[in-house]
């Protein structure tokens, strides 16, 4: 029973030390970010489906690009 409280306690402190990690952990470079250029990454807007129907009648599905 003497060993079972510090590997848990070891246990604990890995899971915790893990989430930590996860907050203070470098970030990778991303030219658009760190910049402020708005040339690089190619991001335009996203293409969305839209689709609406009401009872009795046909679904309408719009396309927005």
């Amino acid at each position: 029973m003497d060993w079972q409280q510090p590997a848990a306690l070891c246990i604990v402190a890995l899971t915790a030390g893990v989430f930590a990690w996860r907050h203070v952990r470098p970030r990778r470079f991303d030219f658009h970010r760190d910049t402020g250029c708005g040339c690089a990454g190619g991001r335009g807007p996203k293409p969305a489906i839209s689709v609406r129907g009401r009872k009795g009648e046909a679904p309408q599905v719009h396309f927005k690009s």
